[in-house]
C-alpha cells in the first residue's frame, strides 16, 4: 500500500455534489490527478455500500496510474477493501490505533483537528501519519465549521515533525501562505472540484508548491 510521491502537496478532496454522478466524479478525480494531485480523498456519506465499493475501486485504479495516493474518509474496512493507501478520521469517525491496526504499518493515517493542537497531539500519540488542521477560511463547502487559525500551523510546524495538513476556504492564490506557515499538504474540495477547469485549477494548487521550501 505503498506510494512513491511524499506527502507534500495538493490534497483533492471529492465533493458531495458528485458523488451522486459516479462519471463526473471519475472525470474530475483523473483531471485533479493530472493537474498534480497526490493525494485524492473519497468522501461519501450518502452512496449504499456497494456504490461505494465500485467507486473506490475505480478510484484506487486511477491514483495508481498516477502514482498518487487515494484516501478514504471514516471507513478503513473500505480502504482495505480496495486498497486504498490510507484513511482519514474526522472528530467522530473511530480511533487511529484501530485503523492502524486493520490497514498496517504502511497505512497513511489522517486526523482531523481543528484548530486543537491538543487533539494533534493525542493523534499523533495514536501513530497519525498527518494531522489537518482548519478550516482556515470562509468555506462553501462546510460554512458551519469552525475557524482555525494560520498560527496554530506555525505552532505545529515547530512542535512535531509531523506532516501537516492545511484544510477549509483554501484557494490557490491563499495556498503560499499556508504552505509558508508550516503545511506540507493543502487541502481542497470547491477550489478544485469547484472549477471550470478542474485540472488547471489543480495544478494552481501544485504550483505553489514548486516554489516552496519542503
Amino acid at each position: 500500500m505503498s506510494v512513491r510521491r511524499p506527502l507534500r502537496g495538493l490534497y483533492a478532496i471529492t465533493p458531495d455534489a458528485l458523488v451522486a454522478d459516479p462519471p463526473s466524479l471519475l472525470a474530475a478525480a483523473a483531471a485533479a490527478l493530472r493537474g498534480g494531485a497526490v493525494l485524492l480523498q473519497y468522501r461519501d456519506k450518502r452512496s449504499a455500500a456497494a456504490q461505494r465499493l465500485a467507486l473506490a475501486r475505480e478510484l484506487a485504479a486511477l491514483c495508481r496510474q498516477h502514482e498518487a495516493a487515494l484516501i478514504v474518509n471514516d471507513n478503513a474496512a473500505l480502504a482495505l477493501a480496495v486498497g486504498a493507501q490510507g484513511v482519514h478520521l474526522g472528530a467522530a469517525d473511530g480511533r487511529a490505533e484501530d485503523a492502524r491496526a486493520l490497514l498496517g504499518n504502511k497505512a497513511i493515517i489522517g486526523v482531523t483537528c481543528g484548530n486543537d493542537l491538543a487533539r494533534a497531539q493525542a493523534a499523533i500519540d495514536a501513530g497519525a501519519d498527518y494531522v489537518a488542521f482548519g478550516r482556515l477560511y470562509p468555506s462553501r463547502s462546510k460554512p458551519e465549521a469552525p475557524a482555525a487559525e494560520l498560527d496554530t500551523l506555525r505552532a505545529a510546524r515547530a512542535r512535531w515533525n509531523v506532516t501537516i495538513c492545511g484544510i477549509g476556504g483554501i484557494s490557490a492564490a491563499l495556498a503560499p501562505q499556508v504552505i509558508a506557515a508550516g503545511a506540507d499538504l493543502v487541502a481542497a474540495i470547491d477550489g478544485v472540484f469547484g472549477a471550470a477547469d478542474v485540472e488547471a485549477a489543480a495544478r494552481a494548487y501544485a504550483s505553489a508548491f514548486a516554489g516552496s521550501c519542503g
